[in-house]
């Protein structure tokens, strides 16, 4: 008998936090695993999905859990489907500096995250973007920010009253990833 793809959750007390219990709901067969502490379980058909938290205030156990990270890149690099949300977003980056200095994190984005308090800059409020034929709503709400320049965005992201936003939503291979906190219940084909 074959084994059943199931979706691979990281869960933490504060990393990857942001958590919709409707978002679990929908994903059928869900793992969890602490990214300071355990390296995922993947197989080649799983879904790993990274939410939001807060991996800013846990930049040194992150940086030490090095085989996470780097099952995480290859996982990656051979084509798994990673959904990353925010914080997630940030794990999967070069790097995240804060003012105690720079950590490595997975390495699948080449950009680094600052978190350093002089670069500080509140972004807050609902998202949505059209991508693949579907409409995705959330919201967006973090401090850190790309350190240099905005990387280039899939699709253009827009505020709850239609303006376009800054805020980039990020592919490589099957990995998808963005600032934005999707509501998954949500997602449904774009209107034309």
């Amino acid at each position: 008998m074959g084994r059943t793809a199931k979706t691979v959750i990281a869960r933490n007390s504060e990393a990857f936090s942001f958590l919709y219990q409707e978002t679990i709901d929908l994903w059928g067969e869900v793992t969890f695993f602490d990214p300071e502490n355990e390296v995922p379980r993947l197989g080649p058909d799983d879904l790993l999905y990274l939410p939001g938290g807060y991996p800013e205030k846990h930049l040194e156990a992150l940086a030490r859990a090095a085989d996470t990270r780097k099952a995480i890149k290859a996982f990656a690099e051979d084509g798994g489907r990673i959904f990353a949300e925010c914080g997630g977003m940030m794990y999967l980056c070069e790097s995240i500096i804060d003012d105690r200095g720079e950590y490595p994190m997975c390495g699948v984005f080449p950009y680094s995250i600052t978190a350093r308090k002089a670069d500080r800059k509140l972004s807050l409020g609902y998202r949505r973007f059209i991508l693949d034929g579907k409409e995705y709503r959330g919201h967006e709400f973090h401090y850190t920010h790309f350190a240099g320049t905005i990387p280039s965005s899939v699709c253009q992201v827009y505020n709850a009253r239609g303006e376009t936003v800054s805020t980039p939503v990020l592919r490589y291979k099957n990995v998808l990833a963005s600032y934005t906190h999707i509501y998954h219940p949500g997602i449904r084909p774009a209107v034309p």
